[in-house]
């Protein structure tokens, strides 16, 4: 019998895929979504020297007492990071969606970005 691989195995297989193709540049780095049952996490990262230069997520304490792992939240999310990235220096990135599928709170973190300022 063919086991079949759990949801989260195949959903790393999917974002290695994916990472095979994009990454993120000083110029240009990558905008990472991940998210759990109850929360939702962006970072934006440049992977050449694998830092982090921006992140937000619904525990931040600026969104921690309003939303939880909803679309809602996620706009609020993706127009967080957009501030941040804005603040520091960061307008156009790479998108990863982090081997989910681009719709629901992943689409809702993008159009947030996007409405906040950044290019992608």
């Amino acid at each position: 019998m063919i086991k079949r691989k759990n949801k989260e195995e195949a959903r790393q297989a999917r974002h290695a895929r994916v990472r095979k193709k994009i990454s993120g540049t000083p110029e240009t780095p990558r905008l990472c979504v991940y998210r759990s049952l109850k929360n939702i996490y962006a970072q934006i990262i440049d992977d050449t020297t694998g830092k982090t230069l921006v992140s937000a997520s619904t525990l931040d304490a600026d969104l921690k007492a309003n939303y939880g792992g909803n679309k809602e939240a996620a706009k609020a999310v993706g127009m967080s990071i957009a501030k941040k990235a804005l603040d520091a220096n960061i307008k156009e990135v790479v998108f990863d969606r982090g081997g989910y599928v681009f719709h629901g709170r992943v689409a809702e973190v993008a159009a947030g970005a996007r409405e906040g300022g950044l290019d992608f």
